[in-house]
């Protein structure tokens, strides 16, 4: 039988890659196939790019680590010097101590009480479907003694279910109120009332509100006055007296009513809060949580930022950039919340009407810093890796949303650096003002439940 001749051995080619980016070397071995468009590839990585493989893979695992300890570096340091602005301007501190307190029956409310709506969205919260939850129910008054002086005495507010397991640690939410407003405007009402709700004294009227639907969900839920409201307070025009205000400019020691017209003395207050409550027994140091409403929402942002300790951080309509707006005179809403502080500013600096002048003027006359290293840009990026919600209205003339894009372009950039981008958010709700919404208050709920529930 006659044999068909062999056929000729198939070309082959030898190719020999160097990748220079990595520095890796791969032997390519193509064999040609008859013309059936099919191709055969076999890829051999040698023992030497695996070993510089490897090298390379460490290289960079240590330059991430690197430039997060970085960022943590100029975190420590921008914080430290918030920290020494603090100290600046506190009186003498005292022993913190705990002094007990009865519930305050008649809060000072320093402007109108909530609207009807306003009660409902706050009920809106979710809570846990818990029998007979009111008789569940345990609340605290106490005043923790921080420094000399009546404001430097802070009323607090707890509310929690009855402890089932002592040995249990639970997390805990601390709530901060708006401007003119007080603690006891999250103080649920323990007993149903027969009266129509419209005939109960305000505090009353939150049956279940926010305070009531945490505390029904396992939190530890704290509240309390900030400086010059609430129990800390002495008349309704307490905080917009112009007797004081007018010591502005003309005094050699800035009045501690003018500094408190914004944040800082109420972040020195919630550092201080914050030693007290990850010394308690029934509270998880590892999971407090802290959010706010407008004024509120302030205070929040700027405690996390100076206190890692406050874990989640979620301010409501609060969070704004001081030096976008001077510079794109955007400043006007947020000056007429406290505009007879910069009317006497004007006068001090003679002139007829408020400017950018005389508004950056008086945020460096009260808050240091708050329209320059402080601002949003620099202390929102500083809250990484923490889990952090923004909630802000679209349409919102204090805290213009447009202003806070280099923020959390600057931000984001530091969460993707500590591999967490998930835990930054922001949320702007379409067609809202400076108002507490619905909406806000279950994305606040959840987010809480997210990164603070076991």
């Amino acid at each position: 039988m006659k044999l068909a001749p062999a056929a000729s051995p198939l070309p082959t080619r030898h190719v020999r890659i160097l990748l220079s980016h990595t520095r890796l070397q791969y032997s390519v071995i193509s064999t040609q196939l008859p013309k059936t468009g099919i191709y055969k590839r076999a890829t051999h990585l040698t023992w030497r790019s695996k070993t510089v493989s490897q090298t390379h893979s460490q290289v960079k695992s240590q330059t991430k680590m690197a430039e997060k300890e970085a960022i943590g570096e100029a975190q420590r340091k921008l914080r430290a010097k918030f920290l020494q602005v603090l100290c600046s301007r506190r009186r003498d501190e005292v022993p913190l101590t705990v002094e007990h307190a009865k519930p305050v029956e008649n809060p000072l409310h320093q402007n109108s009480p909530p609207t009807k709506e306003e009660i409902e969205i706050m009920e809106s919260c979710p809570k846990a479907d818990i029998e007979n939850l009111e008789e569940l129910l345990q609340e605290e008054n106490f005043y923790l003694n921080i420094e000399e002086g009546k404001q430097g005495r802070l009323p607090v507010l707890i509310l929690k279910l009855k402890e089932s397991d002592k040995q249990k640690k639970r997390p805990a939410v601390v709530f901060l109120h708006s401007t003119n407003k007080h603690k006891e405007i999250l103080r649920p009402l323990l007993k149903v009332a027969t009266a129509s709700p419209l005939f109960l004294p305000f505090h009353r009227l939150f049956f279940i509100c926010i305070f009531t639907a945490y505390a029904s969900r396992g939190y530890i839920a704290i509240s309390v006055d900030s400086r010059y409201h609430g129990e800390r307070a002495t008349c309704t025009t307490t905080y917009r007296d112009l007797n004081q205000i007018k010591l502005y400019l003309s005094a050699t020691v800035i009045p501690s009513f003018l500094v408190a017209l914004l944040v800082y003395p109420q972040v020195w207050d919630l550092i201080k809060l914050a030693d007290y409550l990850t010394q308690r027994e029934d509270i998880d140091p590892s999971r407090i949580g802290i959010t706010g409403i407008s004024l509120g929402g302030m205070h929040a942002w700027f405690a996390a930022f100076a206190d890692t300790r406050y874990a989640v951080v979620v301010p409501l309509i609060g969070v704004q950039g001081f030096r976008w707006a001077i510079d794109n005179d955007k400043w006007k809403a947020r000056v007429d919340s406290i505009k007879p502080v910069f009317e006497t500013a004007c006068h001090h600096l003679g002139k007829d009407v408020i400017d950018k002048e005389a508004v950056e003027k008086v945020w460096d006359r009260i808050a240091p810093g708050l329209a320059s290293e402080f601002d949003s840009p620099h202390s929102i990026p500083a809250i990484a890796p923490r889990p952090l919600l923004i909630l802000n209205g679209a349409e919102d003339p204090r805290c213009p949303i447009v202003g806070l894009e280099v923020p959390i372009s600057k931000a984001s950039q530091a969460y993707k650096e500590f591999q967490c981008l998930d835990n930054l958010k922001l949320i702007a709700e379409a067609g809202v003002g400076h108002q507490l919404t619905r909406l806000q208050v279950k994305e606040s709920s959840d987010w809480f439940d997210r990164f603070l529930k076991p």
